[in-house]
């Protein structure tokens, strides 16, 4: 390339970014719904590489809840960018050269089949470790092992209600799964963690791990406060919608120009702040029934009577404003499809597009951030787009991969829009 006018040389290339951390890992993964695809996608966000095995002729039941991602499931689209589908029926006998191969490269298993399945396939974690030592395999399940409930089918409502989190959601007489899916995600957030951290131990020591993961055991933590207070109490906080049993005052109040907002507290000092410089009331400030955070919980109605009154003479805007100068916490009650533009995001230009089947779709970056690695976002797969792919790296000849298929072990690409009984 010549020089500048002038003698300036050109600038030098783009240094290639950073690769990510998990860049060489191998995961195969036996998911389906939310929890083990979350845990994957987390892991697939972070470089490794990710083989979803999918039944040939159903596929993971999330592609089918909806099309309304341009012909796919927004719920798949969400939860399984950046990996790789290998359409593969592992209940076949035929299918077991390709299982065998497929673990021999696995630095991570990961699977969430029903009970029972895994341990019949020999996919179950205890297995895979026992037969590769340095391999880290994770069972994902609804209730672990041992217990009257381990042999229950499990979805993310069905432990919210047995754990306790939907007594501890919505009002006291009516109780509510929350909207996010946080036994399924709470429990894939566990799981990438136990994954990490074996792999850093399997870096110094060269062993793996055998891990279990509960979505039972992750909905009882995840209650901690509430789970503790029964327990040293004998008792329950009623939920109260939008605010908090914890403290007061702490809830959503209606605005001049008609929208919603939140206006909360968490300490004495917040307290005074919010009566004394927010809403001009010193009154309320110096009243010593008021003075503690118990105090204020028994006299919420009381507190939130006067502070909807205040707001409901105030715009929105103004409200947030005064709030801000203030050191007051404070938000804007949103819809969910107020959040799809919502500043925030547009502004740190959060949104992106990946691939798929059906063409570019919108995506999320991941929520960690860092100039060390780039991220990776590569397509959402169709159902078995990768299989012929898959197969020729495992080193099976066309020969054995029509074999393989007559024998409807495996399936090659399939459209997002193919129901679910065809082949």
């Amino acid at each position: 390339m010549p020089d500048r006018p002038g003698g300036q040389a050109p600038d030098p290339p783009p240094a290639p970014a950073p690769e990510p951390p998990l860049a060489g890992t191998v995961v195969v993964s036996f998911e389906q719904a939310v929890a083990a695809p979350y845990c994957t996608r987390m892991l697939a966000d972070l470089g490794a590489e990710v083989v979803k095995v999918e039944h040939p002729r159903s596929g993971d039941t999330t592609r089918w809840f909806d099309d309304a991602a341009d012909g796919m499931a927004t719920y798949f689209v969400w939860l399984n960018r950046n990996k790789r589908s290998l359409a593969l029926d592992c209940k076949k006998p035929e299918a077991r050269p390709v299982l065998d191969r497929l673990l021999e490269r696995a630095d991570v298993v990961v699977q969430n089949l029903a009970p029972g399945s895994a341990r019949r396939l020999g996919l179950d974690a205890a297995t895979l470790v026992e037969r590769y030592p340095s391999m880290v395999a994770v069972d994902i399940s609804g209730y672990g092992t041992g217990g009257p409930l381990d042999h229950r089918r499990a979805y993310d409502l069905l432990v919210q209600a047995e754990s306790g989190s939907c007594a501890a959601t919505g009002q006291a007489n009516a109780p509510a799964k929350p909207g996010i899916p946080i036994a399924d995600l709470g429990t894939a957030m566990q799981a990438a963690a136990g994954i990490m951290a074996a792999l850093l131990g399997r870096a110094r020591t060269g062993t793996g791990a055998a891990l279990q993961v509960s979505m039972f055991d992750t909905a009882a933590d995840l209650l901690g406060f509430a789970l503790l207070y029964a327990r040293y109490t004998g008792a329950e906080r009623a939920p109260i919608g939008m605010s908090s049993p914890i403290v007061a005052p702490y809830n959503a109040y209606p605005t001049k120009d008609g929208r919603t907002v939140m206006l909360g507290t968490t300490n004495d000092a917040e307290w005074q702040r919010l009566a004394r410089d927010l809403i001009g009331r010193p009154d309320l400030a110096d009243d010593p029934s008021l003075a503690t955070t118990p105090q204020r919980c028994d006299q919420r109605a009381r507190l939130d009577e006067v502070i909807a009154a205040w707001t409901a003479a105030l715009d929105l805007a103004e409200i947030c404003a005064r709030a801000d100068a203030a050191g007051i916490g404070n938000a804007e009650f949103h819809r969910v499809t107020e959040v799809v533009d919502h500043p925030q995001l547009t502004a740190r230009d959060r949104w992106r597009q990946v691939g798929s089947p059906v063409g570019p779709l919108a995506s999320l970056l991941p929520p960690v951030i860092t100039p060390a690695w780039s991220t990776p976002l590569e397509a959402v797969p169709g159902l078995g787009e990768h299989t012929t792919a898959i197969l020729t790296d495992l080193g099976f000849t066309p020969e054995a991969q029509a074999a393989l298929r007559r024998a409807g072990a495996v399936r090659t690409a399939v459209r997002p829009t193919d129901s679910q009984g065809e082949t």
